[in-house]
């Protein structure tokens, strides 16, 4: 037998970064041949997506303005059947991970095409990956038609974005980032992403949460959350990613903070058993990876536990064996007591 035949395939066909890019999402629905578009927005982007809607002129259809984190196959549905109603041919989403994870639940079932807006650095926008929730469940499926066929990369758009979730949505995507550093199957040019997508969220976080209107900052931080949307395309995610996938989906948590809060204890967890990633990162942490993304996350304002997020003690290990019995691919063998001592020490 050789060597093992690594597969990298890039997904979204168009990226526009810069300062005003939004005006340009016209021209690239333009280029889609569309006619009727549906604007989902997030609530916080509200007022972005009236601009848009003025933009859009006579293209424009409707707008749905509820989506809802995890995706929730009921709410779903109900953007499914405005946009029949509209008879709508594409699909614009402006805001964090909520706002493009239903767009990529309509374009599923549609096969509408989307415009990808992010306010936030969750970089599903980059990703051909959906998790979708149906009576507290949550499951993940992976489809290139998920894939918006255009990102909109403008900082300016991250200037209202509240200081809490600015860090913790950067969190979330450093993870994406760590993730794809200790998978052994990922390709050089993911590898190279990850690297270079931590390197700025660890420059650039610390100088916007001191300095919000800095716009180069915000735009090297958006830049960075691409890159780790891109890794989390290409990598497979593991123990991090499976805990915040069994913990978001059964309690129902916010997304970011609950990244955010665990990546470090998965960090000291994971890193003992993958050199090259601990090598890596200790170079762009220059120091101690861990110590670094435990000292950004106690930054946070909000809850920084699980126990803060309303999780129950003694919900803990019937989590931990769920996770210990059907693992995403890992450095580290994971057990539900190894596991559990983890989550409590995240508790």
């Amino acid at each position: 037998m050789g060597t093992e035949i690594r597969v990298h395939q890039v997904y979204a066909g168009r990226v526009l970064q810069g300062s005003g890019a939004l005006s340009l999402v016209p021209d690239e629905v333009g280029r889609l041949g569309a006619q009727r578009v549906l604007v989902i927005a997030a609530p916080s982007s509200a007022e972005a997506a009236l601009d848009l809607a003025a933009a859009l002129a006579e293209r424009y259809a409707a707008t749905f303005g509820r989506p809802v984190q995890h995706s929730p196959v009921e709410v779903t549905a109900e953007a499914l059947a405005l946009a029949g109603e509209v008879r709508a041919d594409a699909l614009v989403a402006i805001g964090g991970g909520s706002a493009i994870g239903l767009s990529k639940a309509l374009a599923g079932r549609t096969g509408m095409p989307q415009v990808a807006v992010p306010t936030t650095y969750a970089g599903s926008e980059a990703t051909p990956v959906l998790g979708e929730t149906e009576g507290g469940a949550k499951t993940t499926r992976r489809d290139p038609a998920l894939a918006p066929s255009t990102i909109v990369y403008d900082p300016d758009l991250t200037l209202s974005l509240p200081r809490g979730l600015t860090l913790t949505s950067a969190l979330n995507a450093l993870a994406h980032a760590v993730e794809a550093l200790w998978d052994t199957r990922a390709s050089a040019a993911t590898r190279a992403y990850a690297v270079e997508s931590a390197d700025g969220i660890l420059a650039a976080l610390p100088v916007v949460l001191d300095h919000p209107s800095d716009i180069v900052a915000r735009g090297r931080l958006q830049e960075a959350a691409w890159l780790a949307g891109a890794c989390l395309a290409q990598a497979q995610m593991g123990l991090h990613h499976q805990l915040a996938h069994a913990l978001g989906g059964t309690f129902g948590l916010p997304h970011a903070e609950l990244h955010a809060l665990l990546l470090a204890h998965v960090m000291r967890f994971n890193l003992v058993a993958a050199p090259d990633a601990a090598a890596r990162l200790a170079r762009l942490a220059n120091g101690d990876p861990t110590l670094a993304v435990a000292s950004l996350a106690s930054m946070h304002d909000g809850p920084t536990t699980l126990r803060a997020l309303g999780v129950a003690r003694d919900a803990l290990r019937e989590v931990a064996e769920r996770v210990a019995a059907d693992p995403y691919p890992n450095p580290r063998p994971v057990t539900a007591d190894a596991v559990e001592e983890l989550l409590l020490a995240a508790w």
